[in-house]
């Protein structure tokens, strides 16, 4: 008779894979997509555009919307407020001199 532990680990294991199927799931949903995220500057938005870049779910492209602020152009919101922040630095690290391409 399985004990308490082992219970919970094969629990453990089946939400596991079923984030593992539903990751897949999702990565051939957007693959070969177009995608326009606007309020790119938003929570949400950092956290889908660098977890599609991570991933590398192999997207078509990948559109960003951002407005001005009234003292900021577009670009320079999307360097100030996604590109440099710390979250964006788990991929510049991995892509190195790269980076500035995918990004581009």
């Amino acid at each position: 008779m399985p004990t308490r532990e082992m219970k919970e680990m094969i629990r453990e294991n089946d939400e596991h894979q079923n984030q593992d199927m539903e990751l897949d799931n999702v990565a051939k949903f957007l693959q070969g997509k177009t995608i326009l995220v606007t309020g790119a500057t938003g929570f949400l938005a950092k956290v889908f555009i660098e977890k599609i870049l991570r991933l590398q779910l192999n997207v078509n492209k990948l559109y960003l919307l951002l407005r001005t602020s009234n003292d900021k152009f577009a670009t320079q919101r999307l360097e100030d407020e996604i590109i440099s922040t710390e979250l964006f630095r788990i991929l510049r690290d991995k892509w190195g001199s790269k980076f500035d391409a995918l990004i581009s």
